[in-house]
Formats: C-alpha cells, structure tokens, sequence
C-alpha cells in the first residue's frame, strides 16, 4: 500500500482549497498550458493525497496552482511528487505568460535551493533558435510606445534592487549575491506578477523581472553554470517580450549570444547578435547596439572572417560614440569604454593581431582601474598577456599574467578563473621557463580554489 502523500496534503491545507477546488484550478490551469485534455475532479485529488502520482505534466500543474494561491513558489518536490521538469520546461519560450512566470519562478527556486538536477543541467546548443525568433517577430510587430514609463513604488523598488545587485555583480563577480537576488525574485517580484494588474503596470513589473532575471542568468554564466544561465536568459527574453521593451530583449540577446560564442558555436552566437539589432530599432540604445556589434565582432573572429569582424569593431565603435549614458536604461551602464574595448581585445587576439589588441586591451584596463571593476581588468589585463605571447615577449606577458591573478582573485568570477588557464595553455610552447613555471605556481591556488 503506498503511503499518503501528507507534502501534498500540508499545502493544500496552507493554501485554503478544498479538494473541488483544487481540481477546478487544474482543469483550468491545463487550459493555459495547451493541456485540455487534463481534467481532474475531486476524486482525483483523494487519490493523489493517498499516494497516487498523476502523469507528466500534471504534477507542474498543480504546483503553479498552489504556488498562485500561497503567494510563493512550491515546486513538485514540496508537493511529494518528486523532481521537477525545470530544466525541460525553463528552456521553453512559452506563449503563455503564466507559464512563463511559473517557470522562471521554479527555476529560481530550484537554485536558491542548489538542487543537484539544475547543477547538472546541460547547456543546449540550438535552444536560443526559436526563442530569438519568437522574440523578433513579436517585436516587429509591436507598434512604438509613446507612452511615458510607468512609475510605480512597488516597480521602482524592484529596480532600485537589480540597481544594487548590478553593482555587485560588477565589482566582485557573479559567485557574489546570486542566491540572495534569487530569493529576492521569489518572495517579492514573482508574487507582484502573479496579481492581476493594469496593462501599464504589468508591462512596467515585466520589464523589471526581465532585469533582475536576465542579471541571475548573468550571474550564473560568470559561474561557469552554462546550462542554468541559458534557462534563466530565454525566461528574460520572454518576460522583456511582454514588457514591450525591445532595447531589453536585444540585451538580452547580447547575452546568449555571448554565451553561444564562449561556448564553441560561435555561428549561432554571431545569429544572435544580429536578431537582436534587427529588434532594436535605430533610435533605441546605442549602447546596446555597440554591445551587439562587439559580440558580432567576437563570433566573426572565431570564424576565421577577418574582414567582417573588423567591420563589426568600426560599427561597434561608431555606435558607441552615439552614447548618452543618461539616455539609457540602467541594465547597459556597463556597456562602457572598459567593457567593449575589452571585447574589442579578444576579437583582434582571437584574429592573431597582437598590436590591435594590446592598443584595446589598455584602453579597457585604464578605465576598469579608474571604475574598481577587477573583473574586467582582470580579463582585459588577460588579453593583453595574450597579445605579447604572440609577439613572443613572454617578460612582458608573465608581468600582465601576475596582474591578472592579482585581480582576478578579488572577485568571483570563473571567467576570470578560465582566463588564468588559457593563459598557462598559451605559455605552453615556452617549456620549463622559469617566468612560465613561476606563473603556473601563483595561478594554481585560484585555479584549485
């Protein structure tokens, strides 16, 4: 006989409905998710609560209904029907905005908890197609917004938090208050999409979500956790769809595209960069487009299109100069002389013109060091080791390699960790050198740790 499943019954009696009623919100529920045929009663419902597990994707259903009803996110596993499908269902750029609330709340959950299904979840390698496109279209046929931005507390005290998480992430790295702003989404803005609001004010709270989503997914790409990332980045992409606000799901865009290159599919991160300056529209963000135009730049070197890459870096740079920082939401703060120059660096480095980018490299170095920002000196003092490897000056590279370390140690970011490693691989062809062994023992600490 299996035993009852009291998980089951614990939240239903926290969330206030009865056995019929639970049922109904299922039925209804199962509508939204494109499930009509999903239509239980409250006979249903006693034979869960006596130990019967209902069929895939029955058990989510119920979890989004109780999660709507509580004020929180109770995932499967709260409710004793074992593991979610949250690393399946985060990658789906779901038409329905409820859906797309529950996932995106699932999957910081799941992370706050550190559960081992979404530490192990795969980055997939073509899962940002239909996303980008659905995203595209739906911006192309958005009509423009005339309206001002909707200024409400509750919006606004969101965005003063993804204001003070963005700074974080700066300045000490992704590995730093992640899991803090991942609770943060879960008690406080998921419950504020889940209420029935105004058109203005759910486009205004979309739009903040999409942020403070997009910065998690941020955080855990800085982390080396690929696969977590992407899920949280294409939940942000849709939440900026409903927002309306097509600078932010070009950022976004950035963002996988940057990952798709990083990762070895530098076509598909090159794919991305140019849908998201096809929805960007010429009067929004220059800061975005130059980061877009960079990030094209950075694919287009990886393969072996020397010519468009340049091209990409002159585009990139013409935008920048259209740059009113004051002009611009606060998400592309960061989109500066210290980050694209940097980007700039690994293009020309990638391409093997050492000149180029040491010229970029100390651009991006000079104004990381004004801005305390260790992890993009860190990267960019990187880059610029790599540019006297391939001119041979190994004194000079081992000097810029011991910056590196000494910068990327005060931040927490395996980015910075992954740069120190391709520098070791890159010193390599210099043998038993005592610049090269010496580097090698300094770096082992950071990269052991």
């Amino acid at each position: 006989m299996k035993p009852a499943n009291t998980r089951l019954a614990h939240w239903l009696m926290r969330s206030g409905l009865s056995n019929k009623e639970l049922a109904r919100r299922a039925t209804r529920a199962a509508q939204t998710w494109g499930q009509p045929h999903i239509t239980p009663n409250a006979s249903a419902v006693r034979r869960w609560l006596a130990g019967d597990e209902p069929r895939q994707p029955t058990p989510e259903i119920i979890a989004d209904v109780i999660s709507a009803e509580v004020g929180y996110r109770v995932t499967t596993y709260d409710l004793g029907f074992g593991e979610s499908r949250t690393a399946e269902r985060s990658l789906v750029y779901n038409r329905s905005f409820t859906a797309t609330v529950e996932a995106v709340a699932d999957l910081g959950r799941a992370d706050v908890e550190r559960r081992k299904f979404m530490a192990a979840a795969p980055f997939a390698a073509v899962a940002a197609v239909g996303p980008s496109r659905d995203w595209l279209l739906s911006t192309l046929d958005q009509e423009p917004n005339t309206g001002g931005r909707v200024r409400l507390e509750d919006v606004t005290a969101v965005r003063n938090m993804f204001g003070e998480f963005q700074k974080m992430d700066v300045l000490q790295g992704g590995g730093s208050g992640r899991l803090i702003l991942a609770e943060y989404m879960n008690q406080h803005v998921f419950p504020l999409l889940r209420r029935a609001n105004t058109e203005s004010v759910r486009r205004a709270l979309c739009e903040a979500a999409a942020e403070q989503t997009y910065l998690l997914g941020w955080m855990a790409y800085d982390s080396g956790e690929h696969g977590t990332a992407q899920r949280y980045l294409i939940q942000s992409l849709r939440l900026a769809e409903e927002s309306k606000n097509s600078a932010l799901g070009a950022h976004v865009l950035a963002g996988m595209a940057d990952q798709s290159t990083l990762l070895g599919n530098p076509e598909e991160g090159r794919r991305l960069a140019q849908a998201g300056r096809a929805g960007l529209g010429k009067r929004t963000s220059p800061a975005c487009l130059a980061d877009l135009w960079a990030l094209e730049a950075r694919a287009l070197s990886k393969l072996g299109d020397r010519t468009g890459a340049e091209r990409a870096v002159v585009q990139s740079e013409t935008a920048a100069e259209r740059v009113r920082p004051e002009e611009e939401q606060e998400w592309a703060a960061f989109i500066d002389v210290a980050y694209l120059h940097g980007e700039h660096a690994n293009t020309f480095r990638d391409m093997g013109e050492g000149k180029a980018a040491e010229q970029h490299a100390r651009r991006s170095i000079d104004h990381a060091r004004r801005q305390k920002r260790a992890r993009r000196g860190a990267m960019s003092q990187a880059a610029l080791a790599a540019s006297f490897l391939q001119r041979k000056d190994l004194d000079a590279a081992y000097s810029a390699g011991l910056r590196t370390l000494t910068l990327s140690k005060q931040v927490k970011s395996t980015r910075c960790v992954e740069a120190v490693q391709d520098l070791q691989r890159r010193m390599e062809p210099f043998g038993n050198n005592r610049l090269v062994a010496d580097f090698n023992e300094r770096a082992r600490e950071l990269v052991a740790a």
